[in-house]
Protein backbone atom coordinates (compact mmCIF):
# COMPACT_ATOMS: atom_id res chain seq x y z
CA UNK A 1 0.00 0.00 0.00
CA UNK A 2 1.50 3.42 -0.95
CA UNK A 3 2.26 5.92 1.83
CA UNK A 4 3.14 9.58 1.97
CA UNK A 5 6.18 9.06 4.19
CA UNK A 6 8.75 6.41 5.05
CA UNK A 7 10.74 6.85 8.25
CA UNK A 8 13.90 4.76 7.97
CA UNK A 9 15.27 3.77 11.37
CA UNK A 10 12.85 3.26 14.25
CA UNK A 11 15.05 4.45 17.10
CA UNK A 12 15.14 7.53 19.30
CA UNK A 13 15.00 9.82 16.23
CA UNK A 14 12.64 7.93 13.94
CA UNK A 15 9.88 7.00 16.37
CA UNK A 16 9.04 10.55 17.54
CA UNK A 17 9.15 11.78 13.94
CA UNK A 18 6.79 9.03 12.86
CA UNK A 19 4.46 9.87 15.72
CA UNK A 20 4.40 13.56 14.75
CA UNK A 21 3.69 12.64 11.14
CA UNK A 22 0.82 10.30 12.05
CA UNK A 23 -0.62 12.97 14.35
CA UNK A 24 -0.49 15.43 11.44
CA UNK A 25 -2.50 13.01 9.32
CA UNK A 26 0.40 11.84 7.15
CA UNK A 27 0.16 8.24 5.98
CA UNK A 28 3.40 6.83 7.42
CA UNK A 29 5.35 3.61 7.15
CA UNK A 30 8.31 2.90 9.44
CA UNK A 31 11.13 0.77 8.04
CA UNK A 32 13.86 -0.88 10.05
CA UNK A 33 15.86 -3.91 8.89
CA UNK A 34 16.15 -5.09 12.49
CA UNK A 35 13.15 -7.34 13.26
CA UNK A 36 13.14 -6.42 16.96
CA UNK A 37 11.63 -2.91 16.60
CA UNK A 38 8.99 -4.35 14.28
CA UNK A 39 8.02 -7.05 16.77
CA UNK A 40 7.93 -4.62 19.70
CA UNK A 41 5.83 -2.06 17.82
CA UNK A 42 3.39 -4.64 16.55
CA UNK A 43 2.95 -5.72 20.17
CA UNK A 44 2.19 -2.11 21.13
CA UNK A 45 5.47 -1.46 22.91
CA UNK A 46 8.25 1.02 22.26
CA UNK A 47 11.51 -0.68 21.17
CA UNK A 48 13.57 2.19 22.62
CA UNK A 49 13.53 3.20 26.28
CA UNK A 50 12.61 6.79 27.00
CA UNK A 51 11.03 7.60 23.62
CA UNK A 52 7.30 6.89 23.44
CA UNK A 53 4.88 5.35 25.89
CA UNK A 54 2.88 2.22 25.13
CA UNK A 55 -0.25 4.40 24.87
CA UNK A 56 1.44 6.62 22.29
CA UNK A 57 2.50 3.58 20.27
CA UNK A 58 -1.04 2.22 20.32
CA UNK A 59 -2.40 5.57 19.12
CA UNK A 60 0.15 5.59 16.28
CA UNK A 61 -0.89 2.11 15.19
CA UNK A 62 -4.58 2.95 15.35
CA UNK A 63 -3.79 6.09 13.36
CA UNK A 64 -2.47 4.01 10.50
CA UNK A 65 1.26 3.78 11.25
CA UNK A 66 2.73 0.65 9.67
CA UNK A 67 6.09 -0.67 10.90
CA UNK A 68 7.81 -3.01 8.47
CA UNK A 69 11.02 -4.87 7.72
CA UNK A 70 10.15 -5.04 4.01
CA UNK A 71 12.33 -2.60 2.05
CA UNK A 72 9.90 -2.79 -0.87
CA UNK A 73 7.72 -0.31 1.03
CA UNK A 74 10.37 2.35 0.40
CA UNK A 75 9.50 2.45 -3.27
CA UNK A 76 5.93 3.57 -2.63
CA UNK A 77 6.43 6.87 -0.80
CA UNK A 78 6.72 10.54 -1.71
CA UNK A 79 9.10 11.40 1.13
CA UNK A 80 11.75 9.29 2.88
CA UNK A 81 13.50 10.45 6.05
CA UNK A 82 16.66 8.63 7.12
CA UNK A 83 16.95 8.45 10.91
CA UNK A 84 19.54 5.69 11.13
CA UNK A 85 21.83 5.52 14.20
CA UNK A 86 25.31 7.00 13.80
CA UNK A 87 27.18 5.99 16.97
CA UNK A 88 30.78 6.73 17.79
CA UNK A 89 33.21 4.00 16.83
CA UNK A 90 36.21 2.86 18.91
CA UNK A 91 38.35 5.60 17.34
CA UNK A 92 35.72 8.22 18.28
CA UNK A 93 34.72 8.81 14.67
CA UNK A 94 31.09 8.51 13.69
CA UNK A 95 30.08 5.09 12.35
CA UNK A 96 28.05 5.58 9.17
CA UNK A 97 27.42 1.86 8.56
CA UNK A 98 23.68 1.94 9.32
CA UNK A 99 23.25 5.12 7.28
CA UNK A 100 24.96 3.49 4.31
CA UNK A 101 22.75 0.41 4.59
CA UNK A 102 19.65 2.61 4.71
CA UNK A 103 20.80 4.58 1.66
CA UNK A 104 21.40 1.43 -0.37
CA UNK A 105 18.02 -0.04 0.59
CA UNK A 106 16.30 3.19 -0.43
CA UNK A 107 18.35 3.69 -3.61
CA UNK A 108 17.32 0.32 -5.04
CA UNK A 109 13.69 1.47 -4.93
CA UNK A 110 13.99 5.24 -5.32
CA UNK A 111 11.49 6.80 -7.71
CA UNK A 112 11.72 10.16 -9.50
CA UNK A 113 10.36 13.21 -7.64
CA UNK A 114 10.86 11.60 -4.21
CA UNK A 115 12.14 13.86 -1.43
CA UNK A 116 14.95 12.26 0.61
CA UNK A 117 15.81 13.83 3.95
CA UNK A 118 18.62 13.06 6.39
CA UNK A 119 18.05 13.57 10.12
CA UNK A 120 20.86 11.41 11.52
CA UNK A 121 23.74 13.20 13.26
CA UNK A 122 26.60 13.24 10.76
CA UNK A 123 29.85 15.10 10.08
CA UNK A 124 29.62 18.03 7.66
CA UNK A 125 29.68 16.87 4.06
CA UNK A 126 27.98 13.52 4.62
CA UNK A 127 24.82 14.40 2.70
CA UNK A 128 26.80 15.34 -0.43
CA UNK A 129 29.81 13.02 -0.16
CA UNK A 130 28.24 9.84 1.25
CA UNK A 131 24.47 9.85 0.92
CA UNK A 132 24.21 11.44 -2.52
CA UNK A 133 26.61 9.01 -4.31
CA UNK A 134 24.94 5.98 -2.74
CA UNK A 135 21.48 7.13 -3.81
CA UNK A 136 22.58 8.07 -7.31
CA UNK A 137 24.60 4.91 -7.96
CA UNK A 138 21.87 2.62 -6.64
CA UNK A 139 19.00 4.32 -8.45
CA UNK A 140 20.46 5.76 -11.65
CA UNK A 141 18.78 9.06 -10.73
CA UNK A 142 20.48 12.40 -10.21
CA UNK A 143 19.99 14.32 -6.95
CA UNK A 144 18.69 17.83 -7.46
CA UNK A 145 17.32 16.94 -10.88
CA UNK A 146 15.40 13.67 -10.57
CA UNK A 147 14.82 13.68 -6.82
CA UNK A 148 15.15 16.15 -3.96
CA UNK A 149 17.85 15.73 -1.31
CA UNK A 150 18.25 17.72 1.91
CA UNK A 151 19.62 17.50 5.44
CA UNK A 152 17.57 18.48 8.47
CA UNK A 153 19.39 17.40 11.65
CA UNK A 154 17.14 16.25 14.45
CA UNK A 155 16.72 18.54 17.45
CA UNK A 156 14.61 16.16 19.49
CA UNK A 157 15.20 16.13 23.25
CA UNK A 158 14.02 12.70 24.49
CA UNK A 159 11.43 12.98 27.24
CA UNK A 160 11.03 16.75 26.87
CA UNK A 161 7.30 17.50 26.86
CA UNK A 162 7.76 21.28 26.52
CA UNK A 163 10.00 21.49 23.48
CA UNK A 164 8.64 19.01 20.95
CA UNK A 165 8.91 18.74 17.19
CA UNK A 166 5.92 21.01 16.61
CA UNK A 167 7.35 24.05 18.45
CA UNK A 168 11.07 23.54 17.78
CA UNK A 169 12.32 25.32 14.63
CA UNK A 170 13.56 22.88 11.96
CA UNK A 171 16.81 23.70 10.15
CA UNK A 172 16.81 22.59 6.50
CA UNK A 173 19.63 22.62 3.96
CA UNK A 174 18.90 21.30 0.48
CA UNK A 175 21.23 20.35 -2.33
CA UNK A 176 19.47 22.95 -4.50
CA UNK A 177 16.96 25.72 -3.71
CA UNK A 178 14.22 23.45 -5.03
CA UNK A 179 15.39 20.66 -2.70
CA UNK A 180 15.23 23.07 0.24
CA UNK A 181 11.70 24.16 -0.64
CA UNK A 182 10.51 20.57 -1.04
CA UNK A 183 11.91 19.74 2.40
CA UNK A 184 10.36 22.91 3.85
CA UNK A 185 6.98 21.95 2.44
CA UNK A 186 7.17 18.58 4.20
CA UNK A 187 8.41 19.86 7.57
CA UNK A 188 5.96 22.75 7.43
CA UNK A 189 3.26 20.15 8.08
CA UNK A 190 4.97 19.10 11.32
CA UNK A 191 6.49 22.22 12.87
CA UNK A 192 5.63 25.88 13.37
CA UNK A 193 8.84 27.20 11.84
CA UNK A 194 11.42 26.10 9.31
CA UNK A 195 14.84 27.74 9.03
CA UNK A 196 16.51 27.56 5.64
CA UNK A 197 20.26 27.00 5.69
CA UNK A 198 22.43 27.80 2.67
CA UNK A 199 22.99 24.14 1.97
CA UNK A 200 23.42 20.66 3.46
CA UNK A 201 26.85 21.40 4.98
CA UNK A 202 25.53 24.41 6.86
CA UNK A 203 22.64 22.31 8.20
CA UNK A 204 25.01 19.52 9.24
CA UNK A 205 27.39 21.97 10.90
CA UNK A 206 24.49 23.50 12.84
CA UNK A 207 24.12 20.18 14.66
CA UNK A 208 27.88 20.04 15.30
CA UNK A 209 27.82 23.54 16.79
CA UNK A 210 24.77 22.87 18.97
CA UNK A 211 26.15 19.61 20.36
CA UNK A 212 29.65 20.93 20.97
CA UNK A 213 28.25 24.06 22.61
CA UNK A 214 26.60 21.83 25.21
CA UNK A 215 29.69 19.73 25.85
CA UNK A 216 32.12 22.63 26.06
CA UNK A 217 29.97 24.53 28.55
CA UNK A 218 29.33 21.44 30.68
CA UNK A 219 33.09 20.86 30.73
CA UNK A 220 33.59 24.41 31.99
CA UNK A 221 31.21 24.01 34.93
CA UNK A 222 32.61 20.53 35.66
CA UNK A 223 36.06 22.08 36.04
CA UNK A 224 34.53 24.84 38.14
CA UNK A 225 32.94 22.21 40.38
CA UNK A 226 36.32 20.64 41.17
CA UNK A 227 37.93 24.05 41.75
CA UNK A 228 35.09 25.34 43.92
CA UNK A 229 35.13 22.20 46.06
CA UNK A 230 38.87 22.61 46.65
CA UNK A 231 38.38 26.29 47.57
CA UNK A 232 35.32 25.69 49.76
CA UNK A 233 33.08 27.70 47.45
CA UNK A 234 29.42 26.79 46.83
CA UNK A 235 29.33 26.54 43.03
CA UNK A 236 25.54 26.19 42.90
CA UNK A 237 25.18 29.49 44.71
CA UNK A 238 27.67 31.00 42.25
CA UNK A 239 25.56 29.76 39.33
CA UNK A 240 22.38 31.05 40.99
CA UNK A 241 23.91 34.49 41.22
CA UNK A 242 25.49 34.44 37.75
CA UNK A 243 22.27 33.47 35.98
CA UNK A 244 20.64 36.72 37.14
CA UNK A 245 22.79 38.50 34.53
CA UNK A 246 20.34 39.32 31.71
CA UNK A 247 22.93 39.09 28.93
CA UNK A 248 26.13 37.25 28.02
CA UNK A 249 25.55 34.24 30.27
CA UNK A 250 23.67 30.95 29.97
CA UNK A 251 23.61 28.65 33.01
CA UNK A 252 24.96 25.11 32.80
CA UNK A 253 25.32 22.80 35.78
CA UNK A 254 27.93 20.16 36.61
CA UNK A 255 27.30 16.48 37.04
CA UNK A 256 28.91 13.04 37.27
CA UNK A 257 29.51 12.88 33.52
CA UNK A 258 27.80 13.60 30.22
CA UNK A 259 25.37 11.18 28.63
CA UNK A 260 22.80 11.23 25.89
CA UNK A 261 22.65 10.70 22.17
CA UNK A 262 24.31 14.00 21.22
CA UNK A 263 28.03 13.21 21.18
CA UNK A 264 30.71 15.86 20.61
CA UNK A 265 31.77 15.86 16.99
CA UNK A 266 35.17 17.00 15.78
CA UNK A 267 34.87 17.78 12.04
CA UNK A 268 38.66 17.81 11.79
CA UNK A 269 38.42 14.02 11.51
CA UNK A 270 35.95 13.08 8.80
CA UNK A 271 35.54 9.30 8.37
CA UNK A 272 34.68 9.31 4.68
CA UNK A 273 37.28 11.52 2.99
CA UNK A 274 41.02 12.11 2.92
CA UNK A 275 40.40 15.77 2.16
CA UNK A 276 39.95 16.78 5.78
CA UNK A 277 40.73 20.23 7.14
CA UNK A 278 43.46 18.80 9.37
CA UNK A 279 42.62 21.24 12.14
CA UNK A 280 40.79 19.40 14.94
CA UNK A 281 38.69 21.44 17.34
CA UNK A 282 41.08 21.52 20.29
CA UNK A 283 38.48 22.95 22.66
CA UNK A 284 36.03 20.15 21.85
CA UNK A 285 38.69 17.50 22.45
CA UNK A 286 39.64 19.08 25.76
CA UNK A 287 35.98 19.36 26.79
CA UNK A 288 35.49 15.67 26.12
CA UNK A 289 38.59 14.84 28.14
CA UNK A 290 37.30 16.89 31.07
CA UNK A 291 33.81 15.38 30.94
CA UNK A 292 35.24 11.86 30.64
CA UNK A 293 37.13 12.45 33.91
CA UNK A 294 34.01 13.23 35.95
CA UNK A 295 33.09 9.61 36.83
CA UNK A 296 36.61 9.19 38.26
CA UNK A 297 36.18 12.39 40.25
CA UNK A 298 32.89 11.09 41.66
CA UNK A 299 34.68 7.89 42.76
CA UNK A 300 37.38 9.98 44.38
CA UNK A 301 34.77 11.97 46.31
CA UNK A 302 33.01 8.75 47.36
CA UNK A 303 36.26 7.28 48.71
CA UNK A 304 37.12 10.50 50.54
CA UNK A 305 33.69 10.78 52.18
CA UNK A 306 33.73 7.16 53.32
CA UNK A 307 37.26 7.56 54.65
CA UNK A 308 36.29 10.68 56.57
CA UNK A 309 33.59 8.63 58.27
CA UNK A 310 35.95 5.80 59.15
CA UNK A 311 34.98 3.46 56.33
CA UNK A 312 36.72 1.95 53.33
CA UNK A 313 35.28 1.63 49.85
CA UNK A 314 36.00 -2.09 50.02
CA UNK A 315 32.99 -3.70 51.62
CA UNK A 316 31.00 -0.45 51.75
CA UNK A 317 27.33 -0.56 50.79
CA UNK A 318 26.79 2.09 48.14
CA UNK A 319 23.35 3.03 46.80
CA UNK A 320 23.20 4.78 43.42
CA UNK A 321 20.11 6.89 42.75
CA UNK A 322 19.08 7.57 39.16
CA UNK A 323 20.95 5.61 36.51
CA UNK A 324 19.55 7.34 33.40
CA UNK A 325 21.30 10.10 31.50
CA UNK A 326 18.59 12.70 32.10
CA UNK A 327 15.88 13.25 34.72
CA UNK A 328 12.39 11.76 34.43
CA UNK A 329 13.36 9.50 31.54
CA UNK A 330 14.19 5.81 31.14
CA UNK A 331 16.89 6.53 28.55
CA UNK A 332 20.29 5.23 29.71
CA UNK A 333 22.27 6.22 26.61
CA UNK A 334 25.90 6.89 27.71
CA UNK A 335 24.81 7.64 31.28
CA UNK A 336 27.81 7.84 33.64
CA UNK A 337 26.11 5.59 36.21
CA UNK A 338 27.39 2.39 34.64
CA UNK A 339 31.04 3.49 34.67
CA UNK A 340 30.73 4.71 38.27
CA UNK A 341 29.16 1.42 39.34
CA UNK A 342 31.87 -0.56 37.54
CA UNK A 343 34.67 1.35 39.23
CA UNK A 344 33.10 1.03 42.67
CA UNK A 345 32.69 -2.72 42.13
CA UNK A 346 36.35 -2.97 41.15
CA UNK A 347 37.21 -1.31 44.45
CA UNK A 348 35.18 -3.90 46.38
CA UNK A 349 32.02 -1.93 47.11
CA UNK A 350 28.61 -3.60 47.32
CA UNK A 351 26.42 -1.76 44.82
CA UNK A 352 22.67 -1.32 44.81
CA UNK A 353 20.52 1.13 42.87
CA UNK A 354 17.15 2.82 42.75
CA UNK A 355 15.50 4.40 39.74
CA UNK A 356 11.73 4.78 39.28
CA UNK A 357 12.16 4.50 35.49
CA UNK A 358 14.53 1.52 35.36
CA UNK A 359 13.25 -1.75 36.79
CA UNK A 360 16.21 -3.87 35.69
CA UNK A 361 19.79 -2.61 35.52
CA UNK A 362 22.86 -4.61 34.60
CA UNK A 363 26.56 -3.86 34.90
CA UNK A 364 28.98 -6.21 33.16
CA UNK A 365 25.97 -8.30 32.19
CA UNK A 366 25.20 -8.93 35.86
CA UNK A 367 21.99 -7.66 37.49
CA UNK A 368 22.45 -4.96 40.13
CA UNK A 369 20.12 -5.29 43.15
CA UNK A 370 17.27 -2.78 42.98
CA UNK A 371 16.04 -1.16 46.17
CA UNK A 372 12.33 -1.65 46.74
CA UNK A 373 12.07 0.85 49.57
CA UNK A 374 14.15 3.95 48.85
CA UNK A 375 14.29 5.32 52.40
CA UNK A 376 15.10 1.96 53.95
CA UNK A 377 17.84 1.35 51.40
CA UNK A 378 19.35 4.81 51.97
CA UNK A 379 19.30 4.30 55.73
CA UNK A 380 21.06 0.95 55.35
CA UNK A 381 23.68 2.12 52.86
CA UNK A 382 27.04 3.47 54.02
CA UNK A 383 26.89 5.96 51.14
CA UNK A 384 24.07 7.12 48.88
CA UNK A 385 25.04 8.84 45.65
CA UNK A 386 22.48 10.91 43.75
CA UNK A 387 23.40 10.61 40.05
CA UNK A 388 20.11 11.82 38.56
CA UNK A 389 17.46 14.01 40.17
CA UNK A 390 14.19 12.42 39.10
CA UNK A 391 11.16 14.48 40.00
CA UNK A 392 9.76 11.74 42.23
CA UNK A 393 12.68 11.93 44.65
CA UNK A 394 11.99 13.74 47.91
CA UNK A 395 15.55 14.93 48.34
CA UNK A 396 15.01 16.69 51.64
CA UNK A 397 13.50 13.55 53.16
CA UNK A 398 16.23 11.46 51.56
CA UNK A 399 18.92 13.64 53.09
CA UNK A 400 17.44 12.98 56.52
CA UNK A 401 17.28 9.20 56.05
CA UNK A 402 20.64 8.62 54.36
CA UNK A 403 23.69 7.91 56.53
CA UNK A 404 25.88 9.76 54.04
CA UNK A 405 24.65 11.47 50.85
CA UNK A 406 26.71 12.73 47.92
CA UNK A 407 24.69 14.91 45.58
CA UNK A 408 26.33 15.11 42.14
CA UNK A 409 23.56 17.32 40.73
CA UNK A 410 23.27 20.07 43.32
CA UNK A 411 19.59 19.23 43.69
CA UNK A 412 19.36 18.85 47.48
CA UNK A 413 18.70 21.83 49.77
CA UNK A 414 21.82 23.75 50.76
CA UNK A 415 23.59 22.03 53.64
CA UNK A 416 21.49 18.87 53.42
CA UNK A 417 24.13 16.77 51.65
CA UNK A 418 27.67 16.78 50.36
CA UNK A 419 27.66 18.32 46.90
CA UNK A 420 29.94 17.53 43.97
Amino acid sequence: MPADLAVIGLGHLGLPLARAAVTAGIDTVGYDPDPRPYAELRAGRSPVEGTLTAAEIRRMLSGGFRPTTDAAELGRVRTAVICSPTPLGPDRTIDLTALGDAARALAARLRPHTTVLLESAVPPGTTENVLRPLLEEGSGLVAGRDFHLACSPSRLDPGNRTHVLANTPKVIGGLTPACTESAAAFYGRLTDKVVRARGPREAEMTKVLETNFRHVNIALVNEMAVLCHDLGVDLWDVIRCAETKPFGFQPFRPGPGVGGHGVPVDPGFLPYSTRTPGHPLRMVSLAQEINDRMPSYVIQRCATLLNEHGKSVRGARVLLLGVTYKPDSADQEAAPAREIATRLMDMGAQIGYHDPHVLDWRVRERPVPRADSLYEAAAAADLTVLLQQHRTYDLQGLAVKAQLLLDTRGATPAGAAHRL
